[in-house]
């Protein structure tokens, strides 16, 4: 991957950061396109890995990855409530390592 490509990536990264209840973090949601993502069950794979290997090292898993719900806009104006997580920095790390290695995106968070 060249320098430009990694540098874009990581901003896209960054900026998709926030900050809730002080604490710096990322909306799964958010974060599964820009690693490269076309589907959310695909990226769920990749997060399930993280979260036992987390917890395979003794760790509490709900520490970096906060299961939350939100509520979307459909067409036509309907909502819709969907699942999604709250990832830490260390989160993202994990879902890095164990991401499908064939996504051009491999970035290390």
């Amino acid at each position: 991957m060249k320098t430009e490509e990694v540098k874009q990536l990581f901003g896209q990264f960054e900026q998709a950061a926030a900050e809730v209840e002080g604490v710096e973090c990322w909306s799964a949601r958010e974060l599964y396109p820009i690693l490269g993502y076309s589907q959310w069950r695909n990226f769920m794979n990749a997060v399930d890995k993280a979260k036992e290997s987390y917890q395979n090292a003794g760790n509490k898993v709900s520490d970096h990855f906060a299961d939350i719900s939100k509520t979307i806009v459909m067409p036509k104006g309907a909502e819709k409530e969907i699942d999604d997580i709250l990832l830490t920095r260390y989160a993202c790390y994990l879902i890095a390592q164990n991401e499908d290695p064939r996504k051009s995106q491999n970035i290390h968070c």
